[in-house]
């Protein structure tokens, strides 16, 4: 499906991170058709509410008992047909195993370090498209960075200027990663590394000491 219209995600979430990632795929189209956390996993194949679900969740502290959607064994959320899987709890989540049972196309890092590097080589000769954490899920200190800059100049920005700069840094990310990985034929992972150490060895000869 194009767009996230109709397409099935599954979220292993625990923080804000996950919930905003499902609360985004929805709102985007997109089926929320598993949810997994330390205290249940729940399963609607036409997809999960998820005002309900967060509804429940604020009043119950968890998700398990959370009558929209069924609950079944933590094992078989690997298993679920899905098409977007984003990890976003935990590192050292998908294993070489659960990489040979999972049906997705697509992977969203939104934890750091959630794939095993052995699952990876799974996932690559799958053809299952994997976004590292490094650029998945960078959102997060892109915008500490943003307060560190606002609270040195003392001058401070509205939520819709914080969100525009995140979201043309996290695609301009995502884009220059991607041609790399085009350029040296290797994973996006890969071309992370790479384009990370370009930068700061681009960095260190430009300016030396970074400012304090």
């Amino acid at each position: 499906p194009s767009g996230g219209d109709g397409a099935r995600a599954a979220l292993e979430a625990c923080g804000i991170g996950g919930w905003e990632a499902a609360r985004l795929f929805a709102g985007a189209g997109a089926r929320v058709v598993a949810i997994q956390d330390h205290t249940a996993t729940l399963f609607n194949a036409t997809g999960i509410d998820m005002k309900a679900l967060t509804a429940w969740q604020t009043e119950h502290k968890q998700i398990a008992g959370f009558p929209g959607a069924e609950t079944i064994a933590s094992d078989a959320f690997w298993r679920l047909e899905m098409d977007i899987l984003i990890p976003a709890a935990l590192e050292g989540q998908i294993t070489r195993q659960r990489a040979e049972a999972l049906t997705c196309k697509l992977v969203l890092e939104g934890a750091n370090g959630p794939t095993y590097p052995d699952a990876d080589d799974v996932l690559a000769s799958r053809g299952i498209l994997v976004v590292p954490d490094v650029v998945c899920n960078a959102g997060g200190v892109t915008v500490s960075y943003f307060e560190w800059v606002q609270d040195m100049a003392s001058f401070f920005w509205s939520e819709e200027e914080i969100n525009a700069r995140m979201d043309k840094i996290m695609t301009d990310a995502i884009v220059h990663v991607w041609e790399k990985a085009t350029e040296k034929s290797c994973s996006l992972r890969t071309a992370a590394y790479i384009v990370a150490c370009e930068r700061i060895l681009l960095a260190r000869k430009d300016r030396g000491i970074y400012p304090g």
